[in-house]
Parts: structure tokens; C-alpha cells; sequence
């Protein structure tokens, strides 16, 4: 399996300065034609005392008629403990066509790097790049040298 080409990879989520007391809400992914979702979430500074979740959310139509559920279970504590790292939220086969990620930030301050959308599990390959990559490139067993 090659990532490039069985995985569609999606810019969900820019930078968002610290903050805490609100809901950040990442841009729905379409999953028709793919089984699986995983939201790649990155974290920069994390005061001392924060708290927060990562989550995801559903919908039968992208909230033209359906509004956004939470899917049960799917808050993923952040704290001090995920400064300037990485977590992951995978979601196997949702009953919903859309899905996005919801960023809870309860307590002091969490920054936000951004998040990314793992498409996969696709009906069929290779799937088509989304308009947030702006370059991938595949190299199979390549030689040493000049890059």
C-alpha cells in the first residue's frame, strides 16, 4: 500500500492562537467512497493548568438540514501532558456521510497547530488528491544521491 494513493489527506483545521472557553470546529470531510477517517491533531503550547478535547462530530448531509452530533465516546483528553504534540481520532466506518473534528479548549490557554484529515479505507485507488495538498510526490526504493 502506498500512502499517496490509498489515502486522501485533507487540511481540516489552520492555526489558532491559545485560547481556552470556546469550540474550534474543523471543515467536514466527505467520506463517500472511504470507510475510515483519522484527524491528525497538532498542539503547540499548552499552559500549565489546560484541559480540553478533541472529538468528532457527524452528519447526514453537512449541516444543511442535519445539524452536527457528537459521536459518542470520541473525547480525547488534551492537558499538559500533549504540549506541542500530536494526537489521533480514528473513526472506522461512521453511520454519517460527514464527519469533522471539534476542538474543546475548557481551562488556560491550548494553541492550536493545525489538524489533518486521513481518508481511508477508499472503495477505490488511487484516490484523488484534495486541493489542500499543495505537492505529494511517491518514490519507490530510490537510489542515494542528489535529492
Amino acid at each position: 500500500m502506498n500512502l499517496s494513493k490509498a489515502c486522501k489527506i485533507v487540511r481540516v483545521m489552520n492555526a489558532v492562537a491559545g485560547g481556552f472557553g470556546d469550540v474550534q470546529y474543523g471543515s467536514s470531510v466527505d467520506l463517500k467512497g472511504f470507510g475510515a477517517v483519522a484527524f491528525v491533531a497538532l498542539f503547540g503550547a499548552l499552559a500549565d493548568t489546560s484541559a480540553a478535547k478533541l472529538k468528532a462530530q457527524q452528519s447526514t448531509d453537512d449541516a444543511v438540514a442535519d445539524a452536527f452530533a457528537d459521536l459518542v465516546g470520541t473525547g480525547l483528553d488534551i492537558g499538559t501532558a500533549h504540549d506541542n504534540k500530536l494526537v489521533v481520532l480514528e473513526i472506522q466506518n461512521p453511520r454519517e456521510r460527514y464527519v469533522r473534528p471539534a476542538i474543546v479548549r475548557a481551562t488556560a490557554n491550548v494553541v492550536i497547530d493545525g489538524v489533518v484529515a486521513f481518508l481511508f479505507k477508499a472503495d477505490k485507488e488511487p484516490v484523488t488528491a484534495d486541493t489542500t495538498v499543495a505537492a505529494s510526490e511517491l518514490h519507490h526504493a530510490p537510489a542515494e544521491g542528489t535529492a
